[in-house]
């Protein structure tokens, strides 16, 4: 998207979506108890309630995995600017120097 293209609030939103990272963890943890408690309660087996705590466990990672990919690309996106350039460090492809 050019910067004509891009919603007046685009950093605002931005930052409520990091925001939400936390909060999506915290919620996907708990559905996943409730969703153990209430296999637990129906099946009368209790081992039922750690499965529902892994699925939130596991839907937890899954939305931090998710958040780092997308922090990765707009990185990805800033390591050609101009702005950064003299913060990169040079590549050194000569590993025979040490020999001299």
């Amino acid at each position: 998207m050019s910067e004509k293209e891009k919603p007046k609030y685009g950093k605002l939103i931005e930052g409520a979506e990091q925001l939400s990272l936390g909060i999506s963890i915290v919620v996907a943890v708990l559905i996943g108890i409730g969703v153990g408690m209430l296999m637990s309660n129906w099946f009368n087996t209790p081992w039922l309630l750690w499965v529902g705590v892994s699925w939130g466990v596991g839907g937890a990672i899954l939305n931090v995995y998710k958040a780092y990919k997308k922090n990765v690309a707009s990185l990805d996106e800033l390591k050609d600017d101009v702005r950064y350039k003299k913060y990169q460090q040079p590549k050194d492809d000569d590993e025979d120097d040490d020999d001299k």
